[in-house]
């Protein structure tokens, strides 16, 4: 392989990453959101006194318990990929000062 194609794949995979980073962070947040209105929906039960309120609570605090598993399912799936991508950099990285020797 030449040199400009080994870094052509590490500036590719160093972007795959970083995408990946971008990705997750957003998750997280969307989590910490989601948490958070969690909270204040439970903080609002406690003043309901209608039943009707405070079903319609519970199956949105139901709704953002399920985005929160959701989301952190997707981090999970973008951890194992950012680790394959890391791996895979590290690689590319490893041949680069081999090849310029020889």
């Amino acid at each position: 392989m030449s040199i400009n194609f080994t870094k052509a794949v590490i500036a590719q995979l160093q972007r795959d990453i970083a995408d990946l980073e971008s990705r997750a962070g957003s998750l997280k947040q969307k989590q910490h959101k989601a948490q958070a209105k969690i909270k204040q929906l439970q903080r609002d039960m406690k003043l309901s006194q209608s039943s009707n309120d405070l079903s319609s609570k519970l199956t949105r605090v139901n709704k953002h318990n399920e985005e929160i598993k959701a989301a952190a399912r997707a981090l999970a799936d973008l951890d194992k990929q950012a680790a394959a991508k890391k791996a895979a950099l590290e690689q590319q990285l490893a041949k680069g000062p081999q090849r310029e020797k020889s």
